[in-house]
């Protein structure tokens, strides 16, 4: 039999890599959307914060409905 290719550890890098990819995704594309408003620094700021916040309670409801 052949066992997995990949290690536990590097399973678990993985999956907190996708994981922190997946948050910085939504804090960046909030960002950008409130670029597209003309929003101004403070405000962008304040959007990217906001996103980033957002995206580990997703990342967080979203492993804990997931085995």
């Amino acid at each position: 039999m052949v066992g997995p290719s990949i290690s536990e550890e590097q399973r678990e890098r993985s999956r907190t890599r996708l994981k922190a990819g997946f948050v910085l995704l939504v804090g960046v594309s909030a960002g950008m959307i409130a670029v597209q408003g003309n929003a101004s620094l403070p405000s962008v700021l304040a959007v990217v914060a906001a996103g980033l916040v957002l995206g580990v309670l997703l990342v967080y409801y979203l492993s804990s409905i997931v085995p």
